[in-house]
């Protein structure tokens, strides 16, 4: 299995470097005062369906069993971590038998204030269930503390969480396990200020 897992660990990094979704040696401006040298775009993952089945595909083949086999709603924060968990939740049907009850989907999406909640029909989805959290990326970790906290507000219990790409810069700890298909571990940002690309004379990379 371990094998395996780094087999569909490299094939899944290569692709997202094949298609872009992974860009090195830019220089990008993060949009929030910080500049470096790497940018994860999941828009660019989302534009080929084919791809995120194939990879969905994958990232159910690296759960264990026990949470292939208990998720009865996966779940994820629009957009991308939405579109994710809706590919997922039709694939894991097809990993167990007939009579197991099918999966159901519940996508999180932000309040005026900025916070993850779900819409009243989707409470009614997670309550007394047990829910797989995915997204596309993990970055600190917020993203999924934030969603678990609305699922469990709703009355759900999120098993485990679930990703494509770890960044390896989380600071948050939910609580529950984490799988990641493939993981990058990005160079240091600078601020804007120090930026060294800036002082190179670097131009900021578009896209």
């Amino acid at each position: 299995m371990d094998n395996r897992r780094e087999e569909l660990r490299t094939n899944a990094l290569r692709s997202l470097r094949e298609h872009e979704v992974l860009m090195l040696d830019g220089h990008f401006d993060y949009g929030n005062g910080f500049h470096g040298p790497v940018y994860l775009n999941p828009h660019r993952l989302f534009r080929q369906p084919s791809l995120i089945w194939r990879l969905a595909q994958d990232l159910i083949e690296i759960l264990p069993d026990p949470i292939v086999m208990q998720t009865e709603v996966v779940a994820g924060p629009v957009m991308g971590g939405a579109l994710l968990a809706h590919t997922v939740a039709g694939l894991l049907d097809g990993r167990r038998s007939l009579t197991h009850p099918p999966t159901s989907f519940a996508p999180l999406v932000q309040d005026a204030a900025g916070k993850l909640t779900l819409r009243p029909f989707y409470r009614t989805v997670v309550s007394n269930r047990r829910v797989l959290l995915a997204d596309d990326v993990r970055n600190t970790g917020e993203t999924f503390a934030r969603a678990k906290a609305a699922i469990e507000e709703a009355g759900g219990t999120v098993i485990a969480t679930a990703e494509i790409c770890d960044r390896l810069e989380a600071m948050v700890d939910v609580g529950v396990p984490n799988f990641s298909l493939t993981e990058y571990k990005a160079p240091d940002n600078h601020p804007a200020k120090d930026c060294p690309l800036c002082r190179s004379g670097a131009p900021i990379t578009t896209f």
